[in-house]
């Protein structure tokens, strides 16, 4: 069987679009190893039994002290030279980055040894190691159109750029284009996620923004918060104390179940937050986060509120009142919020994962190349 080798990590950003690919070669009859570090090992659990989970040494320059910083090339060049050796004892045929610092070893020495490789960058932006390996690989993917460089650069010239979408994970297909009901004068579910880790800005305007709701609404409210795990005790005990029927937890395992079942979504505008709202179909109120490299957040929310499915509210402009308005302008207007959660599901791009394991498989096979869409 061949080997596809994913190089991923850091977060869920990055691991989720990952896992998807990996699901859609293992149904190809592929066999699947994910080379990441400790901490994105920690968002492996979801990834199919199947596939090998290969630790390897990475470091960020964007944490730590001085100290910390200045061992990080020396990390960086022992895990590079970790997967290189593995990498000649296992050949594998293709090589696919999703990003991230633990994926740096993985993709240098997939360069290094000359094997068939291709990026995918979740967010509007170029992250800054798929910056690194732009010019270095065969193909470019992309999960949101445009793709620029920081400070609106064009991609390299003479690569291969695809628009393929961002992959979503099995889960989110099992609920793709689910009915939505639109709010009313019954249960009603919001689901408020600020990425893998929660957001505090979430936690410190939104419950504030519901609680200022008229109490006839107020009282059909279902509230599905994730929230940091510091901030647990009080968002709990501020939805208790207004009477808000919600449930907090730090981390939800089941994403897809209860974004299906919410009337809307409010939430950071994370490369796959996005895809997973638009393969379902929900209205959303974006929040970028405002300190995401090159605004990434903000290039990741435009193409949902410019069709009509979502509204952006910028960080700087968050507030309890500003959202409450929000907040009633969907849940107040039951046609609107359906023609919202149609106009999500229009910007969907259901088959993505399938479109990346095609050029994957296109990678070892340039005689079965067909279109994809190329950009240029």
């Amino acid at each position: 069987m061949p080997l596809l080798m994913i190089a991923a990590g850091g977060t869920g950003g990055h691991m989720f679009p990952a896992q998807s690919l990996a699901e859609a070669m293992l149904a190809r009859g592929w066999q699947v190893k994910l080379a990441t570090d400790a901490r994105g090992a920690r968002y492996a659990g979801g990834f199919p039994d199947a596939v090998e989970v290969q630790e390897m040494s990475s470091a960020t320059f964007a944490r730590g002290g001085v100290l910390a910083r200045a061992v990080v090339p020396l990390r960086i060049g022992a895990g590079a030279l970790g997967a290189t050796l593995r990498m000649m004892k296992e050949k594998p045929d293709v090589v696919v980055g999703f990003g991230g610092y633990p994926a740096i070893p993985a993709m240098a020495a997939a360069t290094l040894l000359r094997i068939p490789r291709m990026i995918h960058e979740q967010n509007g932006v170029l992250g800054r190691v798929n910056q690194v390996f732009a010019s270095r690989v065969d193909r470019i993917c992309c999960g949101t159109w445009p793709t620029t460089l920081p400070g609106g650069a064009s991609l390299p010239e003479g690569t291969e750029i695809y628009h393929t979408g961002n992959p979503v994970r099995r889960a989110v297909h099992d609920r793709e284009g689910a009915p939505y009901i639109p709010p009313g004068d019954y249960p009603m579910a919001m689901l408020v996620m600020g990425g893998s880790q929660g957001a505090r800005i979430l936690s410190d305007v939104v419950p504030e923004a519901i609680a200022a709701l008229p109490e006839p609404q107020r009282s059909h409210i279902r509230v599905s918060h994730q929230a940091r795990p510091e901030d647990l005790e009080r968002v709990t005990a501020f939805y208790a104390e207004a009477g808000i029927n919600a449930d907090v937890q730090s981390f939800f395992d089941d994403v897809p179940n209860r974004l299906s079942e919410a009337q809307l979504v409010i939430t950071r505008s994370g490369a796959s937050t996005v895809a997973d709202i638009s393969v379902i179909g929900r209205p959303a109120i974006l929040v970028p986060f405002a300190a995401a490299a090159a605004d990434h957040q903000t290039a990741n929310a435009r193409g949902l509120t410019e069709a009509g499915a979502a509204i952006m509210i910028p960080e700087s402009q968050l507030t309890a009142q500003s959202l409450t308005e929000q907040i009633r302008l969907v849940l107040d207007n039951p046609v609107g919020s359906q023609q919202m959660a149609r106009a999500a599901l229009a910007c969907g791009k259901p088959d993505a994962a399938e479109t990346l394991a095609d050029l994957v498989e296109d990678l070892i096979d340039p005689a079965n190349k067909t279109e994809r869409g190329t950009q240029t």
